[in-house]
């Protein structure tokens, strides 16, 4: 209500006796949708602060201000200079004009969308438009006598209260309801109507209430009053509602942003151990590369030289006869070989898939208990909230780089981060993406394969240990890695280019070492 025209019927006459004698002496911006005038008598100084976004335009009028050095911009330059003569608000309107001894104005439009300020250096000059793209505001002419509505006669009253006062808001409307105003006759609700406007026109305090949610400045005792200030005051009750809603709106919003994050890093953790669970079952439900090996070992007799399958008993499954597929163009014995090579894969594949969906379990866990923590912070306190964050590493600047699982395969080694690319589409997105300038970029040499990724640590060099784990990883994940030595390229990332309409994982290194290592398995290293 501190944009309604009631408010601002109060806060006129205040402001033209306050600013009797002033004279502009700064006008500028240094956020935006900010408006910044400076006043002075000579002895004393007043601010007023025009807050002109459309999600809420506000006046606020601290009692000191302090105009920042940098990213400050002077505006309005034929305002300076000039003296208040008069300040008047537009009848049942959101305007608020400012009239100076030379003819000149300056209007505050206050409404909720496309506020503005608009200024006049005279009556007949061209207006210059705080907001330069609502251009329609240029017609806005001033009010030469801004004196109350005339009342309305009887035989114009409309059938709806309400519309014969057109500047009634919600917390009017809350208010009559109060009173009892929905299921009154109709000659009922025109009395308690006017007793309203009356109130507002000649309130007993300004309130500061909660109502639906959100803090108001009211002229009406409705909702939930949290302080009462005297009516003859509106610039002090400006003074104290502005700041407390600017923080409660900073509290919500930083509320809000907090629940949503935890709600979505709860949500993809558990869709994520899901699909790991899932993968899980499938693995545990179907027969193993193990129990084929086996049979084709246990019946190397029965299988003829090239053949392309054989039946043979089962005896994993109450000795039921089974069929299994051959290669004829390799032996059986070494298709049970890889197929016991792939039966330790799978293996390891189904520790590192408990691994993930335990984590991602917790992690979804721990989303969900800060949550009920969060509700249980003490309400509209934003320095216990900060504090709150910061403690649990949600802060902005943490929580950009954990929000997320990195989508690579990640390991750790003394200390240092080592990323793999899962394919060539992955590939590019590590290397053009996520590796700075400075990580160290590894590759198998001539081959297809994984993009690696030491992730520098600064002022710490890479350790031949670190750089030798990260070359077998490339290695191990490329055509070479049944190789007994694989030549491993090496260069800082800087020296690595995607040329124009190169196809997915295809890259350039312009400066490159190569280090020969064995492939090794780091599933293997692990245990």
């Amino acid at each position: 209500m501190h944009t309604n025209y009631y408010f601002l019927r109060q806060l006129a006459p205040a402001l033209a006796q306050q600013l009797a004698g002033y004279t502009v002496a700064t006008c500028f911006s240094q956020e935006k949708d900010e408006l910044v005038i400076g006043l002075t008598n000579g002895a004393q100084e007043f601010w007023l602060k025009a807050h002109l976004a459309a999600a809420g335009p506000m006046l606020a009028m601290p009692e000191s201000f302090h105009r920042a050095r940098q990213n400050s911009v002077d505006l309005l330059p034929e305002l300076l200079g000039q003296q208040v003569a008069a300040v008047a608000a537009w009848p049942n309107d959101r305007m608020l004009q400012l009239s100076f001894q030379s003819g000149a104005t300056l209007l505050f439009k206050l409404y909720s969308t496309r506020p503005n300020a608009v200024f006049r250096p005279t009556p007949e000059a061209p207006a210059e438009l705080f907001h330069q793209r609502y251009t329609a505001d240029a017609e806005l002419l001033p009010v030469v006598d801004a004196a109350a509505p005339t009342p309305l006669r009887p035989t114009e009253l409309p059938v709806n209260p309400l519309k014969a006062y057109p500047s009634l808001n919600d917390v009017a409307l809350a208010y009559l309801r109060t009173r009892g105003y929905d299921p009154t006759p109709l000659e009922t609700k025109w009395q308690l109507v006017r007793e309203t406007v009356l109130e507002l026109e000649n309130p007993a305090a300004f309130y500061i209430i909660r109502l639906d949610g959100r803090t108001r400045l009211s002229l009406l005792p409705v909702g939930e009053v949290e302080y009462t200030l005297p009516a003859t005051d509106p610039i002090g009750a400006l003074r104290r509602f502005v700041p407390l809603l600017l923080n409660r709106r900073a509290y919500e919003a930083e509320l809000r942003q907090l629940r949503q994050q935890l709600e979505k890093r709860a949500d993809e953790a558990a869709t994520s151990a899901q699909h790991a669970r899932r993968r899980l079952h499938a693995l545990e439900n179907t027969v193993g590369y193990r129990q084929t090996a086996d049979l084709i070992m246990a019946h190397l007799t029965q299988i003829p030289a090239g053949a392309k399958q054989v039946e043979v008993v089962d005896f994993y499954q109450d000795n039921q006869p089974r069929t299994i597929k051959l290669k004829p163009t390799e032996t059986p014995q070494r298709t049970a070989q890889n197929l016991y090579r792939k039966a330790k894969n799978q293996q390891l594949e189904t520790r590192e898939l408990n691994a993930r969906a335990e984590r991602r379990e917790t992690e979804a866990f721990w989303c969900l208990e800060r949550l009920e923590e969060l509700a249980a912070l003490p309400a509209g306190e934003l320095r216990t909230l900060r504090q709150w964050r910061k403690q649990h590493g949600l802060d902005p600047a943490s929580a950009a780089k954990a929000a997320q699982e990195l989508p690579f395969k990640v390991f750790e080694d003394s200390g240092f981060t080592i990323l793999v690319g899962r394919n060539a589409q992955n590939n590019d997105l590590l290397t053009q993406r996520y590796a700075h300038k400075d990580d160290l970029w590894l590759h198998a040499k001539d081959v297809t394969g994984s993009h690696v990724v030491v992730r520098q640590r600064p002022g710490h060099a890479v350790p031949a240990p670190v750089l030798e784990r990260a070359a077998q990883l490339a290695a191990w994940y490329s055509r070479r890695k049944n190789d007994s030595l694989c030549p491993v390229t090496y260069t800082p990332k800087k020296f690595v280019r995607k040329p124009k309409g190169a196809i997915a994982g295809q890259v350039v290194v312009e400066r490159e070492n190569v280090l020969l290592v064995v492939p090794a398995n780091p599933f293997e290293r692990a245990e």
